[in-house]
């Protein structure tokens, strides 16, 4: 079994490692990225997505920033094509960035 939910995939996988050790500007980048295609995909959890989410101890990386943190939510919301769909986005942007 998978202790975390985007390790059942290495490219989302991959994708979260890398955004993980990018900088916060470009971990925002991302952040935007995933919101923007969950919507697109129809998923918006505007509503009802961070009205709990800082109530309980902070355990993973992305919980310390509540963009980012709100981002995973959506991310962990999608199906799997697109949530690997999105990971390679990430993953392309991060490589454009590390060039910049």
């Amino acid at each position: 079994m998978y202790k975390r939910w985007y390790d059942v995939d290495p490219t989302i996988s991959l994708a979260v490692s890398l955004m993980r050790n990018a900088n916060i500007v470009t971990q925002y980048k991302c952040a935007d990225l995933i919101i923007k295609r969950s919507k697109e995909n129809g998923i918006d959890l505007s509503e009802n997505i961070l009205t709990d989410a800082f109530t309980y101890v902070l355990r993973r990386w992305y919980d310390t920033d509540q963009k980012i943190a709100e981002s995973f939510e959506y991310l962990k919301s999608l199906p799997f094509d697109i949530q690997k769909s999105i990971a390679l986005e990430i993953i392309n942007l991060l490589q454009e960035e590390e060039v910049h």
